[in-house]
């Protein structure tokens, strides 16, 4: 999300009475709310409740969905979600565990525990270990660079992997660079096939991530564990040309917008949602980064 966008969110947000259709969607969930509920809820005039969702929709915060005579409203948790790592992003340089930002508790609604009580998060609340697979055509950038981030700030919630469908065969000098820079660890990172996945031995892949928009239009093997998939096309920065400082700021802004995404996809309260709703979180982080990067 970019500063544009964060201001429109706010000034839609500024509205007392907006805050609370928000909040009451946000509360509802995949379900969402028709508008009639709404005014009920709210005690409003039909013709107040659609110009407030109006309002909310212009700003991209909710979106609608026709049902018969009715539309039904629900919260573009995606957007929110932008816009609390938009906030945060540069929270004690960049580290928010430092001054106690729980990406959890603060993209999902859930309030801090009250003194003495034991926190929950995600973790606690399930122990399955999402095993997450990022490709792209050469497996020396993008993906690697996910896979990377993936398993450092998943904290044991994932396990990060990466592959391509034509492997350069070592992974890219700048991204080894750009990577070390933030104190990444690269040791163990190569560049490899997406075929070592689709074997019988390979882990049983919760997800798959496109980082490049050539192997998206490609035919993939059969995944172990009937992966859900999403396409993050992110711009190749081995292509940019010109001096080494120039080329090292395209790896940086790479780097940079997958950690936004990754963010955003380890703040999903996964044990809560089912698959549909999951593939549609994952479908609007791909598509409203995008939308805000390019």
């Amino acid at each position: 999300m970019d500063k544009k966008a964060a201001v429109s969110a706010f000034e839609a947000l500024s509205s007392g009475i907006r805050l609370d259709v928000f909040r009451l969607l946000v509360r509802a969930g995949p379900q969402g709310m028709v508008a009639g509920e709404l005014a009920s809820a709210l005690d409003l005039p039909p013709t107040n409740m659609s110009f407030h969702l109006k309002a909310l929709a212009q700003a991209g915060l909710v979106a609608a969905e026709q049902e018969g005579r009715f539309q039904r409203y629900r919260a573009d948790m995606a957007r929110m979600r932008g816009l609390i790592a938009y906030l945060t992003e540069e929270c004690c340089s960049g580290v928010p565990a430092l001054c106690g930002v729980d990406g959890g508790a603060a993209t999902t609604g859930f309030s801090p525990p009250e003194p003495g009580t034991k926190r929950q998060t995600e973790s606690s609340m399930s122990d399955k270990c999402y095993n997450v697979l990022f490709l792209c055509a050469a497996n020396s950038a993008r993906s690697i660079i996910a896979e990377v981030i993936l398993n450092q700030i998943g904290q044991g919630r994932f396990k990060a992997y990466s592959a391509g469908s034509a492997p350069r065969g070592e992974v890219h000098p700048m991204t080894l660079q750009v990577l070390r820079a933030q104190g990444y660890d690269t040791g163990a990172l190569r560049s490899k096939s997406w075929e070592e996945f689709a074997g019988p031995d390979a882990p049983q892949l919760d997800f798959v991530f496109t980082v490049c928009d050539t192997i998206a239009g490609e035919t993939c093997p059969v995944w172990p564990g009937q992966p859900l998939t999403a396409h993050w096309g992110v711009a190749d920065p081995v292509k940019v040309e010109g001096s080494e400082p120039r080329r090292l700021d395209a790896f940086s802004r790479t780097q940079n917008q997958l950690l936004n995404r990754l963010r955003l996809f380890t703040s999903l309260p996964l044990a809560k949602l089912d698959r549909l709703a999951i593939q549609h979180e994952i479908d609007r982080i791909g598509q409203t980064s995008a939308a805000a990067e390019g």
